[in-house]
C-alpha cells in the first residue's frame, strides 16, 4: 500500500450526508493516520462549515441540485454541471487521489464523473433504500458500492456491493444515561418521554401535527423534547405556553446532545432520512416516521415503508399529521408489549461498524 494514501470524499448538502462522511474519513485516519484526506462540497452548503470544523480541507463547487418546479434557477444549472465538472477535474489532477469516495450531495455527481473521466478508483456509499438518479450512473464505475439495505442489485452490480450499513457520527451511543439525560433536558426520567426531530431544520408536517393536538397532552402524563427548527421555535413556544405545558412539552431549536435525547427517549418521532433510520436502528428506539413528500425520488417514504413492513416501525404520512400524528404517539406510548417489539424488530438493522467496514474496502482497493 502507498503511503500516504490519498482519499477524496466528495458530497453533502444536509447532515445526512455530511456526518457519515466525516465518519468515514475518521476511520481512515484511525487505521491510516498518515493519510491526506481532501473534501469536495458545494459552495455555501453547510459542509462548507462542519467539514473544516471536523478537522479536514475542504474545496466548493459551484453546483446546486436541479428543480422539479419550473424555476428560473434551473436556467443556470447547465453551467453550473458544466463548471463543476471542470473543477473537480483540475481538482483532482492537482490532488492526485487514489480513490474517491462518493456520499451522496450535489458535489458527488461532477466528483465522481471527473474521477471515472481520469480513471481513479472510486467507491460510492448509497444511505438510501432506492438510490438517486446520480448514483446509479456514477455506480455503474465504481470499484465498490457500500449500501445500507439488502436488495440493492437491482440497481448496482450485484458483485460489487457491500452491506455495510450507514456509518454514523461519533456521540451516538447505545449506553443507558437516562439520569444524565433527565438532569440535561430538566424533565422527569420516571414519566414517559417522547423525542420529536425532523432534522436540524425542523419538520413543518411534524410541528404541525404537534400544534394542532397540543391541548390533548394536557390530560396526561407523557413529555415531549421538540425540535422546532429555527423558524418554527418562536411559534411552539407560545403555543406551549398557551396550553399550559411548560416544563412538560420543551421546544428547541437545535438538539446538541442527540445521545441524551435518544437515551431519555421512549418513542421517537422523526423524518426516515437514511441517517436517521441508522441512528434509530443503532439505539433501538419505537419510531414514528413521518417521511418528507419533497424528498427525490419520494426516496423517504421508500425507506419507512422497509421498516413499516419488517414490523420496526410505524409511519404517519405527512398530509394526515395534523388528525393523526398525536393519536399515533399516544397509543403507542400506552402500549409497551409493541413498543418491545418495534425496538427488537428495528434493531435487526443496525451495522455499528460500518464506517469501519467502509475504510477497510476503501483501504483494500488501494492495496
Amino acid at each position: 500500500m502507498k503511503d500516504p494514501i490519498k482519499i477524496v470524499i466528495s458530497g453533502g448538502g444536509t447532515g445526512g450526508h455530511i456526518f457519515p462522511a466525516i465518519a468515514i474519513a475518521d476511520a481512515l485516519k484511525r487505521k491510516q493516520p498518515t493519510a491526506e484526506i481532501l473534501f469536495i462540497g458545494a459552495k455555501n452548503r453547510m459542509e462548507m462549515e462542519r467539514v473544516p470544523k471536523a478537522g479536514y480541507p475542504i474545496e466548493g463547487l459551484w453546483i446546486s441540485g436541479f428543480q422539479r418546479n419550473l424555476s428560473l434557477d434551473n436556467l443556470s444549472f447547465p453551467f453550473k454541471v458544466i463548471s463543476s465538472l471542470c473543477k473537480a477535474r483540475r481538482i483532482l489532477k492537482r490532488f492526485k487521489p487514489d480513490v474517491v469516495i462518493g456520499v451522496g450531495g450535489f458535489a458527488s455527481g461532477p466528483t465522481l464523473r471527473a474521477a471515472n473521466r481520469l480513471g481513479i478508483p472510486t467507491v460510492i456509499q448509497e444511505q438510501n433504500s432506492y438510490p438517486g438518479m446520480t448514483n446509479r450512473i456514477v455506480g455503474k464505475n465504481a470499484k465498490a458500492i457500500c449500501v445500507a439495505y439488502e436488495n440493492m442489485d437491482l440497481w448496482f452490480p450485484k458483485e460489487r456491493i457491500h452491506l455495510t450499513g450507514n456509518p454514523l457520527r461519533a456521540n451516538i451511543s447505545t449506553g443507558g444515561f437516562r439520569e444524565e439525560a433527565a438532569a440535561y433536558f430538566h424533565i422527569n426520567p420516571e414519566k414517559p418521554v417522547a423525542l420529536l426531530t425532523g432534522g436540524s431544520q425542523g419538520a413543518l408536517g411534524i410541528n404541525k401535527g404537534i400544534s394542532a393536538q397540543i391541548e390533548s397532552l394536557k390530560s396526561n402524563d407523557i413529555q415531549l423534547i421538540w425540535q422546532t427548527g429555527k423558524s418554527y421555535y418562536e411559534q411552539a413556544v407560545q403555543e406551549v405556553k398557551a396550553a399550559g405545558l411548560e416544563g412538560r412539552v420543551l421546544p428547541t431549536v437545535f438538539i446538541d446532545r442527540m445521545d441524551l435525547a435518544y437515551a431519555i427517549a421512549d418513542v421517537v418521532i422523526s423524518r426516515s432520512g437514511a441517517i436517521s433510520i441508522s441512528e434509530l436502528s443503532l439505539v433501538q428506539k419505537p419510531v414514528i416516521f413521518v417521511p418528507l413528500p419533497t424528498a427525490a425520488e419520494d426516496h423517504q417514504s421508500k425507506n419507512a415503508q422497509r421498516l413499516v413492513d419488517a414490523e420496526a416501525a410505524i409511519m404517519v404520512r405527512n398530509q394526515v399529521t395534523e388528525t393523526e400524528l398525536v393519536p399515533t404517539l399516544l397509543e403507542l406510548l400506552s402500549d409497551k408489549e409493541r413498543q418491545e417489539k418495534l425496538k427488537n424488530n428495528i434493531g435487526k438493522f443496525a451495522k455499528p461498524n460500518a464506517a469501519d467496514d467502509i475504510a477497510d474496502i476503501i483501504l483494500k482497493i488501494n492495496s
